[in-house]
């Protein structure tokens, strides 16, 4: 197949898309195409991977993006076999766009990635002004029954099909474990990777790293929201903890080897609630005993499996003293992670997803072929035998039957 990835939101180097999407798609010899703001994240595409560079969506600045993306999608959509959409701005560009696509006869399956709640998402965004986020959360419902009326959906987590009224395939956020059994946790580092931000514990980090003094230093991977941003920066200044700034996946991945904990202090946040955090997922599949606050699957996962101990919402000083537990007891740190990397390859494993993501993806191409097939057949059909039609070419109708 022919397949068009397009995000004007997300990292280029996101995980779900290009790690373990794309690389499912291409490892099943299918040809990709990926739009993504490459540019404005200062990364090139993958020398191996055809990219184009799309603005950046970010805070109040989305229309040039979404411009962009309209662009594409009338340029290059009717190209591809399957687009694949990861970012909810994105189905503004799809106006007039399917219809032209229809009308031609050329129309390719257009997939939305679900990824997060969008609506629950919109109290953490800072950017936008409070009066404005009910209406907001309502024209995102709405848009997303709209969605669902003319496009085919993915869902990242179970719990989205409540949101919908048709039950749609689940494609969830688990990760390629490694195949060799990774270093012992040690003692002298705790690990947090992934976005930063307000809700997702930056701050919490930070003060977390305060309370541990000359213990176990704090190691923190990812790219972070402007408001993060000057205090991660001045804690890095300072030895508080050490920011590595956004980092590619492997790279980012390697940190895990041989740490003492990862973290995950996400707050109590209703977009939280029913998501279950891509990090703790890794930190299990790569050996690391996992602390987090009580998000319910977050939880769940880690008081069902014996993988690391769960702490309060916002209390840097119990996440401090959940660290120096690890720490000071062997047994703990080492059968935590042996139980979570278990876990990991038997129930959160993404080699056992990758098929059933590209079965959907083919399995709808299929269709979508047979359709425009048989609503070209009728065209033609419908052309053939037109009054107009049979005039020009000097013919007369029959009689009726």
């Amino acid at each position: 197949m022919r397949i068009l990835v397009v995000t004007v939101v997300h990292h280029p180097e996101d995980a779900r898309i290009l790690h373990r999407q794309i690389g499912a798609l291409r490892d099943r010899g299918h040809h990709v195409v990926y739009a993504a703001p490459f540019a404005a994240r200062e990364v090139l595409p993958r020398p191996d991977l055809e990219g184009i560079d799309l603005p950046r969506a970010a805070g109040r600045s989305r229309r040039d993006a979404v411009g962009a993306a309209r662009a594409l999608l009338a340029q290059r959509g009717h190209e591809a076999d399957v687009v694949l959409l990861h970012d909810p701005e994105l189905l503004l560009a799809l106006p007039g766009t399917l219809r032209r696509w229809r009308r031609s006869g050329t129309a390719p399956v257009v997939v939305w990635d679900v990824h997060e709640d969008t609506a629950a998402a919109l109290t953490t965004k800072r950017w936008i002004p409070r009066p404005l986020r009910a209406p907001l959360r309502f024209g995102v419902r709405a848009a997303e029954r709209l969605a669902e009326r003319h496009l085919r959906l993915l869902l990242a987590e179970d719990a989205y099909q409540a949101r919908f009224r048709r039950t749609h395939p689940v494609v969830p956020n688990f990760t390629t474990a490694p195949v060799r059994a990774p270093e012992p946790p040690g003692t002298e580092r705790v690990v947090y990777v992934g976005h930063l931000s307000r809700a997702r514990g930056a701050l919490d980090l930070i003060e977390t790293a305060r309370h541990l003094g000359p213990g176990p230093r704090v190691e923190v991977a990812g790219a972070a929201d402007p408001d993060v941003r000057d205090a991660l920066t001045a804690a890095d200044r300072d030895g508080v903890l050490r920011w590595h700034g956004f980092l590619p996946n492997d790279r980012a991945l390697a940190l895990f080897s041989g740490a003492l904990a990862g973290l995950s202090l996400l707050h109590d946040h209703p977009n939280y609630r029913h998501s279950r955090p891509t990090k703790v997922v890794e930190y299990m599949a790569h050996g690391v005993p996992v602390i987090t606050t009580p998000t319910p699957l977050a939880a769940e996962m880690v008081e069902r499996h014996g993988c690391g101990i769960v702490v309060p919402y916002r209390d840097p000083r119990a996440a401090a003293e959940a660290i120096r537990r690890l720490g000071a007891d062997a047994i703990l740190r080492h059968t935590a992670a042996q139980r979570g990397r278990e876990a990991a390859l038997t129930h959160f494993n993404w080699a056992d997803k990758a098929a059933e993501f590209t079965y959907c993806l083919e399995s709808w191409a299929r269709e979508q072929a047979g359709a425009g097939r048989e609503r070209r057949r009728v065209f033609a059909a419908t052309r053939s035998t037109s009054p107009a039609r049979r005039a020009r070419a000097g013919t007369r109708p029959g009689p009726p039957p």
